[in-house]
C-alpha cells in the first residue's frame, strides 16, 4: 500500500478555517504567526473570525488554503507521504510537504501568485464555467471550434473528474461555448461565480510576473514524486518542477489524469490535507477502489 497526500485550491475556504488547529497546537500557532510576520497582516484573524466574503478575496483566500494544508499536514499527518499532488494552488502545499520548498518561500510564491491573478483578472474580463456529463473529447472539440469561429479564448482549465470538465475564457468565449455544450448534451453548463480565467491563455501577464518571482526562489529535490498539474506525471527534479509550477497559471489542471497516474504507482490511500473534502470526492469518482479520508 502506497499513501498519497493531496492538498485542495482555490473554492475550499470557510470561516473559521484554521481555528482548531491554532487553539489546540503550539506547533500550529507558531506556524500562524509566523505567517502573519511574512505577510504583514493578520491573516490568522480573517481565517478565524472573517465574513466568507472576506475569505474570497484572492489575496486572502490562496494564502489562508495554503496555510491550512501545509500546517495540518505538519500537526496531524500519521506518517510521510510515498507520494503528492495538489490541485492548481494546491500544488504548492504538495511541494512544501515533499520538502521542494520551505514553508515560508512557499507562503511568499503563493502570495505573489495571488497578487499576480488580480491583476491579471483586472486586466482582461474573464471567467469559467463547469461542464457536467460530457466525455473530455467533445469538451475539447467545442473550445476549439469556439476560437476558430469567434476568436474568442475558451479553453479546458480543469479536468476534475470523469464527466466534470472547467472550460475558461473570455466572457463572450464562455457564453458561447456553454451554449454549444448544452446542445451537444450536457447536463449542465454553468457559468462559476468566479472573477478570471485561471488556466488559460488570459493569465499570461500573470505567469509572467509570477515566474520572476519563482526563478529567484531555491527548489530542492522533494522527498517523494510530486505528480504536477501540468504532466500528471511524478517529477523529482527541482529544475523541471520550478517551470512546470510557472506553467500552471496557463495550462490545465490535469487532476484526473494525475490521480490516474498515481494509482497506477500504486496509490491505494489518499489523504486530503486542508479545507474541505472536495479532492475526496472527486477521487472516489476518478479511482473508486481507493481508500480516501482528511485532515483539517
Amino acid at each position: 500500500m502506497k499513501h498519497a497526500y493531496v492538498f485542495p485550491g482555490q473554492g475550499s475556504q470557510f470561516p473559521g478555517m484554521g481555528k482548531a488547529l491554532f487553539e489546540n497546537n503550539v506547533e500550529a500557532e507558531q506556524y500562524f504567526e509566523q505567517a502573519n510576520s511574512i505577510l504583514g497582516f493578520r491573516i490568522s484573524d480573517i481565517m478565524f473570525e472573517g465574513s466568507a466574503e472576506e475569505l474570497k478575496q484572492t489575496n486572502v483566500t490562496q494564502p489562508a488554503i495554503f496555510l491550512h494544508s501545509v500546517i495540518a499536514y505538519r500537526c496531524k499527518a500519521s506518517d510521510i507521504p510515498a507520494m503528492v499532488a495538489g490541485h492548481s494552488l494546491g500544488e504548492f502545499s504538495a511541494l512544501v510537504v515533499a520538502g521542494a520548498l520551505e514553508f515560508e518561500d512557499g507562503l511568499r510564491l503563493v502570495a505573489a501568485r495571488a497578487e499576480a491573478m488580480q491583476l491579471a483578472c483586472e486586466s482582461h474580463p474573464s471567467t469559467m464555467a463547469a461542464v457536467l456529463g460530457l466525455e473530455d473529447q467533445v469538451v475539447e472539440d467545442i473550445c476549439r471550434q469556439v476560437m476558430e469561429s469567434t476568436g474568442e479564448v475558451v479553453v479546458p482549465a480543469n479536468y476534475n473528474c470523469p464527466g466534470q470538465l472547467v472550460i475558461s475564457g473570455s466572457l463572450t468565449g464562455i457564453d458561447k461555448a456553454c451554449e454549444a455544450l448544452k446542445a451537444a448534451g450536457a447536463k449542465r453548463a454553468l457559468v462559476l461565480p468566479v472573477g478570471g480565467a485561471f488556466h488559460s491563455p488570459l493569465m499570461a501577464s500573470a505567469k509572467d510576473q509570477l515566474e520572476e518571482a519563482i526563478r529567484k526562489t531555491s527548489f530542492k529535490h522533494p522527498s517523494c514524486p510530486v505528480y504536477q498539474n501540468v504532466v500528471a506525471a511524478a517529477v523529482t527534479d527541482p529544475v523541471t518542477i520550478r517551470q512546470y509550477l510557472i506553467d500552471q497559471l496557463t495550462s490545465p489542471v490535469r487532476w484526473t489524469q494525475s490521480v490516474q497516474a498515481m494509482t497506477a504507482d500504486g496509490a491505494t490511500l489518499y489523504t486530503e490535507s486542508g479545507p474541505g473534502k472536495v479532492l475526496q470526492g472527486l477521487i472516489k469518482k476518478i479511482s473508486p477502489e481507493a481508500e480516501t479520508e482528511g485532515i483539517s
